[in-house]
């Protein structure tokens, strides 16, 4: 039978962690890169394109835009690492911390792109965190069809947000849209591998009520 991470683990000293032990170290991990800036990842979408000269209500938006894109990366390394934590099935929580990777890779993109724009991440970054950190071990908690799920759906309303972000954009803005178009085509693929890997379909009422969390997510942090 899998290991399920809600027991203790040993690390490479032998010292054991409760799933408590766990958590916390995973919330500290988010923490830490809430205190710390980011620089760009190598294969950053938007290192060959020039700086488009924006006027100043079209800087703001696109600054208000990737605001809400970094707040999301912080809040889906959060639902992944929950999610992990309460998988029963090592190869689901192996996909689910590869993701993760890949989100704190699309974090990057967004902090960088923020810093060129003179403008900077959510205030509220830690909630986002801890909240989606505490969503992401519930719905985990359910069972691996049904997380795979929850991952499927979230990287869904995901790609339908960056596409409408791509509506917004400022035409002129190319490194902004290099960076949504990137993390598109990696959420997309996320969804797509969930899908593969068995997931089950959420009820309704649930992809309302994630609509709704994440509309206010994205309010808080377009403005904060």
């Amino acid at each position: 039978m899998p290991q399920n991470t809600l027991m203790t683990k040993n690390d490479r000293n032998g010292r054991r962690y409760s799933a408590l032990d766990q958590a916390l170290m995973r919330l500290q991990q988010g923490f830490n890169r809430d205190s710390s800036s980011a620089a760009p990842s190598k294969n950053y979408p938007a290192a060959a394109l020039p700086q488009a000269d924006l006027s100043e209500s079209a800087r703001r938006r696109a600054a208000g835009l990737m605001r809400v894109n970094h707040a999301g990366e912080v809040s889906a390394q959060a639902l992944y690492h929950g999610q992990a934590l309460v998988s029963r099935d090592p190869e689901i929580r192996k996909h689910l911390l590869h993701a993760a990777a890949e989100e704190r890779a699309h974090l990057q993109w967004c902090e960088a792109r923020l810093g060129e724009l003179g403008a900077r991440p959510s205030r509220l970054s830690p909630f986002w965190y801890v909240g989606s950190f505490a969503i992401g071990a519930f719905a985990g908690v359910a069972g691996d069809r049904w997380n795979l799920g929850f991952v499927e759906e979230t990287e869904r309303q995901v790609v339908e947000h960056l596409e409408s972000h791509l509506e917004q954009l400022p035409r002129e803005d190319q490194r902004s849209r290099a960076i949504v178009e990137a993390m598109k085509a990696d959420e997309t693929r996320h969804g797509d591998e969930a899908a593969a890997a068995g997931a089950y379909a959420l009820p309704p009422p649930i992809k309302a009520l994630m609509r709704r969390v994440a509309g206010v997510m994205k309010f808080g942090a377009y403005r904060l």
